[in-house]
């Protein structure tokens, strides 16, 4: 099996209908940083690559200019993903170092995930990396309010971007970043226009290192997170709960160190019986033994596999954990937390 390091990251890019995220996917594939890259889309005509193909390698495979490789999925995500790397293997298309899947406008980007994690072969080959969603500053306040998938989007995601800025109302846009940040604390909320969101920023992963671009980003959002949602008092291991439908966010603060196979148990036994109200679960872990804070995320039933920070963000070193879930209330979690961290003390 490979290590995490030799594994492809498996970015994924999703969105409401009318989101923008073909125009951003189209923007993205001007980036040369892509062009070592594989995208598996469901359609070429809707992104409009006609203009940058120099060869089509196979059916519904293209060469981009750049060098990045387009492919067209139909049916099965995980048959598809196997196809692309044997021929990458077998030299019949470039060697891409990583892979954006865009989803449709309707699509819960968690099976997605799934496929990435479970399938026995994708896991030895790709490692899930950013989930970004697009979300529409004109439309995107009613959107979230009507519609459950798209709520769903927007907390499973690692960056939110606000597209169609220019269309819509100042105050308006400024009420939508307020509560993407309230229904999705661990994701960062960017302009589609913004210096931030470029391919770099947007297909960093959380567990790269200090001197990466995505770094900075980990250590952007881990500020944002203490200054605007976690509650600065000694000894306090949770904040208020911020409410968006059917869904609400919480964030955990534990402030002495824990043993990771405790947490691992609790976290575990928390997911196989309420997986399908935890949408996401992020944040820093502080573990005895470690200097440097621990990296945990999962959603629904899947947990990422822990990755280490080279360092701690600016702030308290304790675990802060955000938790976005539906239905599930704060004080049984936080219950269930503080009996293990008791009876295994």
């Amino acid at each position: 099996m490979a290590t995490a390091a030799q594994r492809i990251p498996a970015h994924v890019l999703t969105g409401f209908l009318g989101s923008g995220k073909t125009t951003l996917l189209n923007r993205l594939l001007r980036d040369p940083l892509l062009g070592d890259c594989a995208v598996l889309i469901n359609e070429f005509g809707a992104v409009g690559v006609d203009h940058h193909l120099v060869d089509r390698i196979e059916g519904d495979m293209v060469l981009l200019a750049s060098g990045c490789i387009c492919c067209t999925v139909r049916g099965d995500l995980a048959e598809a993903l196997r196809a692309l790397y044997a021929r990458r293997e077998a030299g019949s298309v470039p060697a891409f170092s990583r892979v954006v899947i865009e989803t449709t406008g309707l699509a819960d980007p968690v099976p997605v995930l799934a496929t990435l994690m479970l399938d026995r072969v994708l896991q030895n080959h790709f490692a899930v990396g950013s989930v970004v969603t697009t979300i529409d500053a004109l439309n995107g306040l009613a959107n979230l309010q009507e519609f459950a998938v798209c709520r769903k989007q927007a907390a499973s995601a690692d960056r939110l971007v606000l597209t169609k800025l220019d269309l819509a109302d100042s105050t308006a846009a400024q009420t939508l970043r307020w509560d993407l940040q309230a229904l999705n604390p661990a994701a960062l909320v960017l302009d589609a226009t913004g210096a931030d969101c470029s391919a770099a920023h947007l297909l960093a992963a959380p567990e790269m290192p200090s001197e990466s671009p995505g770094m900075a980003l980990v250590r952007k959002a881990a500020g944002s997170l203490r200054s605007s949602f976690f509650a600065q008092r000694t000894g306090a291991l949770s904040t208020p709960q911020a409410s968006h439908g059917d869904i609400h966010s919480f964030v955990l603060q534990i402030p002495q160190a824990m043993d990771w196979t405790v947490f691992g148990i609790w976290l575990s036994l928390l997911l196989h019986a309420h997986g399908d109200r935890v949408l996401r679960v992020k944040g820093l872990l502080q573990v005895q033994g470690a200097q440097t804070p621990v990296v945990v995320q999962g959603v629904q039933q899947l947990v990422y596999p822990p990755t280490h920070l080279e360092r701690w963000p600016e702030g308290p070193r304790q675990s802060e954990l955000v938790f976005i879930v539906r239905g599930l209330e704060q004080a049984a979690v936080e219950a269930s937390l503080q009996h293990y961290l008791r009876r295994f003390a």
